[in-house]
């Protein structure tokens, strides 16, 4: 996950953009600062400072800044004219005052560089600016606007070429000696020459670090990046049919406990486990699978996590549909009865866990907490389900992955953990008295008002349901956010003492919906602590107005080939951007250090 959560830190450049006017503005004052201390430090005409601040600052918005906003404005209609993605007009601008920001400080340079050699080098410093920006553009266009190598060269050319053209006009038109003693010919030689040994570099460099991916995975990186760019900045889901072309189809299971009310064929609520894993981020495939999967039902429905890891990504959001249909025939098959146990929680070293029974089925809670924890792999949940269900001879169990302790330091429960064991030596100390009794059941919902995702909080919010048993409430508590900031757990349970509840834990669904933001992870709990807290006493105690008695039902379903990542992809993935990355960081100093040699030889001493 680490992989993909680095990758949408990328999101804050392509979301917080500054707008079109404001590029401008920043421009205009760039410009005019460029222009004044160019001419303040390599005088071109024997006049006072302010003249030359004056003379200076009206050079350098002529010259950089008009050029640079015409030519943001008509490459993003030659983008829209070619069906390039992620380009509005403010990327458009923001990518002018960028390369036009980067000339500048050249410029700078290679005013200071004139005056201690006391020589007239403007020429080849504008050459040696304007093909670098050339490159920086055809990178970036190549790299994300999904329009190709050689569209993305030539709509990469409009602001260079723009600026030396403003450039020649003014010098003429201000008897600015700019080109002195030079020959056009040989600028333009240099200024092709110069761009193609620049452009031979950013392809051979992309080519290289793009092997790996096509190889491996069939797929090309600048189209996976292009893709996540426009699904960060715009909400495409496009990048869906990549995932779909790398995905493999699995077979999984999911869990549900339904309670409908007493004598009635109303159902009351619905708690779901699915072993699919809600992701990879934003709106992508799975990624808003609890609130996606919870809203095809029209009664009260919990959708917790349950043991599943990134491998079980669903690589669309029309493969939850298969979720929804083994829920709905699961359902017609279920068998209610008005008998349930009371809930107890078991502790071994680490491990804790918290069973309830109901009807012939079980419910098993699981936390790490306090130590950090992320998903549990689906083998070990698939271990714990056979090892339960021999143990307490019922004929469906319910594993939920609370994932509700998160440091930026928490793995994975894999096979072979040390809290594997843990967790199996627990269950095979339980020894659990299935004493029934007649149960009830209080739902509440609450929106959690203006908290969002960038508190961690999905669209369904925070869901409380408690569970009455021979005169015990226990609450199940559970929020639509990725994991839980460490500590935050046992913060609400002591919040909670005083209400007129026995137990309760607190869940995470695990949604990724939520991880569309700069930083990758986003538990629920890194701030608004007491606000959270005060909801979800709120919702308990709405949840105790609303008991009612009901009968339950217990089911466990198998989803035949839901197209995931799948453990062979994911792993692929996550290899293949790593020897990406290796790679990179050998190519990139060797290509491009070797072209600006190369080009500033070729520039200066030719």
């Amino acid at each position: 996950m680490s992989s993909m959560s680095n990758v949408a830190g990328l999101s804050k450049y392509l979301t917080s953009l500054p707008k079109t006017k404001n590029s401008i503005l920043t421009m205009i004052f760039i410009s005019f600062i460029t222009g004044a201390a160019y001419f303040l430090i390599n005088p071109i005409y024997k006049i006072g400072a302010v003249e030359q601040i004056l003379y200076g600052g009206s050079f350098g918005f002529i010259v950089l800044a008009i050029s640079s906003t015409i030519s943001g404005v008509i490459r993003q209609q030659g983008l829209r004219s070619l069906h390039g993605i992620n380009f509005k007009l403010k990327h458009s601008m923001f990518l002018s005052l960028l390369s036009m920001t980067f000339l500048c400080v050249i410029l700078i340079i290679g005013a200071i560089i004139g005056v201690l050699i006391h020589a007239n080098i403007i020429a080849n410093i504008l050459i040696f600016g304007c093909v670098l920006i050339f490159g920086l553009n055809t990178l970036i266009l190549w790299v994300v606007a999904k329009i190709g190598f050689y569209k993305s060269a030539i709509v990469a050319t409009f602001q260079p070429l723009l600026i030396l053209a403003i450039y020649i006009i003014f010098s003429f038109l201000s008897n600015v000696t700019v080109f002195t003693n030079t020959d056009f010919t040989a600028i333009a030689l240099k200024l092709v020459v110069g761009s193609i040994i620049l452009i031979i570099a950013i392809y051979s460099f992309v080519k290289v670090i793009e092997s790996p991916m096509k190889r491996n995975l069939g797929i090309g990186l600048l189209d996976l990046l292009s893709l996540f760019l426009a699904h960060m900045g715009e909400g495409s889901n496009s990048l869906e049919n990549i995932f779909e072309h790398m995905g493999e189809s699995i077979s999984t299971i999911v869990s549900f406990v339904s309670f409908k009310k007493k004598n009635s064929d109303e159902l009351k609520s619905l708690f779901i486990t699915p072993c699919v894993h809600p992701g990879p981020l934003g709106n992508i495939g799975g990624s808003n699978m609890p609130t996606i999967l919870a809203n095809e039902f029209e009664n009260f429905t919990m959708v917790a996590h349950g043991p599943s890891t990134h491998d079980f990504n669903p690589v669309a959001v029309k493969e939850i549909d298969k979720i929804k249909l083994a829920v709905k025939n699961g359902l017609e098959k279920a068998e209610y009865a008005d008998k349930a146990s009371k809930f107890e929680r078991y502790e071994n070293d680490t491990a804790k866990v918290g069973i309830q029974f109901f009807n012939k089925g079980m419910v098993m809670l699981n936390t790490l907490a306090p130590n950090g924890s992320d998903d549990i792999d689906f083998g070990v949940g698939l271990t714990m389900m056979t090892q339960s269900l021999c143990k307490f001879h019922v004929d469906d169990s319910i594993i939920v992955d609370c994932h509700n302790s998160f440091t930026a330091e928490s793995g994975e429960v894999l096979p072979g953990n040390n809290e594997v064991f843990e967790i199996i030596e627990l269950i095979n100390d339980i020894e659990a008295k299935k004493e029934f009794s007649e149960i009830k059941v209080g739902c509440s919902y609450n929106d959690m008002g203006d908290l969002d995702k960038s508190n961690g909080v999905g669209q369904s919010g925070l869901k409380v349901m408690t569970i009455e048993v021979d005169n015990q409430k226990t609450s199940y508590i559970l929020f639509d956010s990725n994991n839980m900031e460490i500590g935050f757990r046992q913060e609400i349970m002591d919040a909670c003492k005083d209400l007129d509840i026995d137990n309760l834990e607190v869940m995470t669904t695990d949604t990724h919906y939520v991880n569309a933001l700069a930083r990758g992870y986003n538990p629920v709990g890194i701030n608004k602590r007491e606000e959270i807290i005060e909801y979800v006493k709120e919702t308990i105690n709405n949840s105790l107005k609303d008991l009612e008695e009901v009968e339950v039902a217990t089911g466990t379903e198998k989803i035949e080939n839901i197209k995931t990542f799948g453990p062979n992809n994911s792993t692929e993935l996550i290899s293949t951007i790593s020897s990406v990355v290796a790679v990179s960081k050998i190519a990139a100093p060797v290509l491009f250090i070797s072209a600006l040699v190369i080009l500033m030889l070729w520039i200066f001493y030719t």
